[in-house]
């Protein structure tokens, strides 16, 4: 399985949000997708062993099942209409009991501490300092944690120190969070860059 923690910071936590301005009155909402997407989508398929987990404002998560996961298409307006849908049930997520909203779209009551806290894997934090990641062995059950367009807070930051059994970096240039999952892809697939 490999797993996607992606940090929203300035991410809505209701659902009254437009769809037609995901890049402003949304908190940036647009990238938070735009991740969604490259978590899963394959030319002509979806990963189906993936599971993608937005935490917005440190509020809520919402998690992403790829192999239950149906009515997800590849432009951002859809994705953040899902992404809605389960704000829209955030009501009925009473402690870290999670409610789908459809099917293979989950939302918890539950921030970012307690949602690592609830992974199991290899945690890998995506970074632009880190290691590079060809020095390092592809693992088992990754997850991987990164940040939409702000950096790390500082709690979010120490919380990492802690808690991540790697940090790295997948080149030797800073890339968006949704082409950093690409390239995570990439690197699993071809077993560090070995196979093609």
């Amino acid at each position: 399985m490999r797993q996607f923690v992606v940090v929203g910071h300035d991410a809505p936590t209701t659902p009254d949000f437009s769809l037609d301005d995901l890049a402003g009155a949304a908190g940036r909402l647009d990238v938070l997708c735009r991740c969604v997407n490259s978590a899963f989508f394959l030319s002509h398929a979806i990963r189906e062993d993936v599971r993608a987990h937005l935490v917005l404002a440190d509020t809520f998560t919402v998690t992403f099942e790829g192999s239950n996961l149906r009515r997800l298409n590849p432009d951002e307006r859809s994705t953040a209409a899902l992404i809605r849908g389960a704000l829209d049930r955030r009501d009925d997520a009473i402690g870290h009991q999670p409610v789908e909203s459809s099917p293979g779209v989950s939302i918890r009551r539950r921030g970012f501490e307690a949602t690592l806290d609830a992974l199991d894997g290899t945690l890998i934090q995506l970074h632009e300092d880190g290691t590079p990641v060809v020095d390092c062995e592809p693992p088992t059950d990754p997850v991987f944690v990164l940040s939409d367009h702000h950096d790390f807070a500082a709690d979010e930051r120490d919380l990492l120190t802690d808690r991540a059994d790697a940090r790295v970096r997948l080149g030797p240039k800073a890339l968006h969070a949704d082409h950093a999952i690409t390239v995570a892809h990439n690197y699993l697939d071809t077993a560090g860059f070995r196979s093609y």
